[in-house]
């Protein structure tokens, strides 16, 4: 399933701050991902406790929840001014900020899945994933860590592209990591994604949700007969195997419209549609909203400057600490 699962990057950065320090990072649609190359710091995570993240430590928040990373807990109240931010190379942005303390160094990404949001993987992600929890099962992810510290600390010519490919590697091998391990306690989806039988069909039908595929072309795949695949889908996965395809491809849909500014009538054609119309009265059905409202919507500006504090900002705005307010009221 995961063959068709990719991550993107799309903005990145390397933070050098010195505490008292704290950094909002609004709710967005891409993932989050953060890695501590010197010292550490606090997160506070999308569930509103503070936990300490050690040198070395790495998280991803897949569905991009709002969260905080401080050089205490409760440094991060409100966002009260911007972090120092200068373009260096590319898609790579230095930031600077905080009072006279200890320096931290750590480097964030956004990415982007290249699936939709409503993919029955990203729902049943946790709003955290910690490398510590992961790492003594994925051996390779130690490695990648240790070149993203040494190509942090060291800042040598190309530093900036090779960490947002280490970056985005780290990302996947998380995510994959998950997946294997059982997904945490996610059911439902994720037991029948496991499944030999039925998982071997859900990923036909994720790899190419463009194809035909009946309950007899499925049933096919699971080499089983008509009535016996289609009474197992439903069992294990909650749902008839024509309303499953039906929302994978919808969502394909939507992904092509959004995200690649395809035209409807492009669309319905390569999901086997006679007209748009009737591609467009499924379209809704799944969705809720007609295909034209996803074609028209305004995308965000590719290059926009990384100090937008809105939901949509790539970047954090960072906020004064308590401590660093009391002493100037003093």
């Amino acid at each position: 399933m995961l063959r068709g699962l990719r991550l993107e990057g799309v903005d990145y950065a390397r933070y050098q701050m010195t505490a008292p320090w704290g950094l909002l990072f609004p709710a967005q649609g891409a993932a989050r991902f953060h890695f501590m190359a010197e010292r550490g710091c606090w997160l506070r995570t999308p569930e509103g406790d503070w936990v300490r993240l050690e040198q070395g430590d790495a998280v991803l928040m897949p569905r991009g929840a709002e969260h905080a990373l401080a050089s205490e807990p409760g440094a991060c109240t409100a966002p009260l001014g911007p972090c120092a931010f200068e373009r260096c190379c590319g898609e790579i942005a230095e930031a600077r900020g905080g009072g006279d303390g200890a320096a931290t160094l750590f480097f964030s990404a956004s990415l982007n899945f290249n699936v939709d949001a409503q993919h029955p993987l990203l729902r049943m992600m946790p709003e955290l994933m910690w490398v510590h929890e992961m790492a003594l099962h994925e051996p390779g992810i130690p490695p990648l860590l240790g070149s993203m510290a040494c190509e942090l600390a060291l800042d040598r010519v190309g530093a900036g592209g090779i960490l947002t490919r280490l970056a985005d590697v780290v990302a996947a091998a998380l995510i994959r990591s998950w997946v294997e391990r059982g997904c945490g306690s996610a059911t439902g989806w994720v037991a029948a994604a496991r499944d030999p039988d039925i998982g071997r069909v859900l990923a036909a039908i994720h790899l190419d949700p463009s194809e035909d595929w009946t309950v007899d072309a499925l049933a096919r795949v699971m080499h089983a007969s008509r009535s016996a695949f289609a009474e197992r889908f439903a069992a294990i996965v909650g749902e008839t195997p024509a309303r499953y395809v039906a929302q994978v491809r919808m969502h394909q849909a939507r992904q092509w419209l959004e995200r690649d500014r395809m035209r409807i009538a492009v669309v319905a054609r390569r999901l086997g549609y006679d007209s748009e119309a009737s591609f467009s009265r499924a379209f809704k059905r799944v969705i809720g909203k007609p295909p034209s409202h996803f074609r028209a919507a305004e995308q965000p500006a590719p290059s926009a400057r990384p100090v937008d504090a809105s939901p949509a900002g790539g970047f954090p705005v960072i906020a004064r600490s308590e401590a660093t307010k009391q002493s100037r009221e003093a």
